[in-house]
């Protein structure tokens, strides 16, 4: 029987690992670690140290996967972006399970280490529910659960998500133009590569956004103000924390 470690990692720095997490890192024979190209390799790298810096034991093994081509999602229309996503899903997991059955054969454990939270916008749960459903591997899954980046952006701001009695939306950039409005309450965005909030300006500019890159990171950035007053600044901001890094992981809050 394999055992799958799908590991919540907050922001990647150990600081943001619960116990359970790191006690879930040193039971792991084998960490499988999506390769997105040199671009992203930091992402790897980081993934790396956090594993030499809280295993205290040198008994595992450190894979790169080669993550399948996802293709161009901002020009994909809804029905053709889900067609893909699922694909790319699928794909995933016969290479994951092609490198366990390789490394592992039928005994040990898996970690996935995932940024943030496993059960918030991350397919990883799905992918390994994939491989065991599939037949192709057998598999017992175990879910470790993350500081949030939604958690770690009230924090940097210090403010709550919600106000009193009132929801909290949480949404993609892909989903935003189309579904806003003010009667949602707070709309915490994630997944947005090309700053959606921008179409809201010319109806909703006053809008407060608190927003935030790399968080948990040396190189964190925070914003927050008036939308209307503060979007070039954080475009700006944004531009620079993927010019450094070659990748950026950003969030925000809009509030009415």
């Amino acid at each position: 029987m394999i055992t799958v470690l799908v590991i919540g990692i907050g922001t990647g720095s150990p600081d943001q690992l619960t116990t359970e997490a790191v006690a879930a890192l040193n039971r792991t024979n084998l960490f499988l670690v999506p390769d997105k190209g040199a671009d992203k390799h930091d992402l790897a790298t980081l993934r790396r140290e956090l594993c030499e810096t809280l295993i205290d034991h040198d008994r595992y093994r450190f894979v790169e996967v080669p993550d399948p081509d996802r293709g161009p999602d901002a020009e994909r229309a809804t029905d053709a972006y889900r067609a893909a996503v699922a694909e790319w899903h699928a794909e995933r997991a016969r290479r994951y399970a092609a490198t366990i059955r390789d490394q592992l054969g039928s005994d040990g454990t898996v970690g996935f280490l995932v940024l943030g939270d496993p059960a918030l916008y991350d397919s990883t749960i799905r992918i390994a529910e994939s491989i065991r459903d599939d037949g192709r591997l057998d598999l017992a899954i175990e879910v470790i659960p993350g500081i949030s980046s939604l958690s770690l952006l009230a924090a940097r701001h210090k403010i709550t998500l919600n106000r009193i009695g009132q929801p909290v939306h949480v949404t993609t950039g892909r989903r935003l133009p189309e579904e806003y409005r003010p009667e949602l309450g707070d709309v915490a965005v994630m997944l947005d590569g090309s700053l959606q909030c921008k179409q809201l300006l010319p109806k909703h500019g006053d809008l407060t956004i608190y927003w935030g890159a790399q968080l948990g990171l040396p190189d964190e950035v925070l914003i927050s103000g008036r939308l209307g007053d503060v979007i070039d600044e954080i475009e700006a901001a944004r531009n620079a924390a993927r010019a450094q890094r070659g990748w950026v992981l950003d969030i925000y809050l809009l509030r009415p």
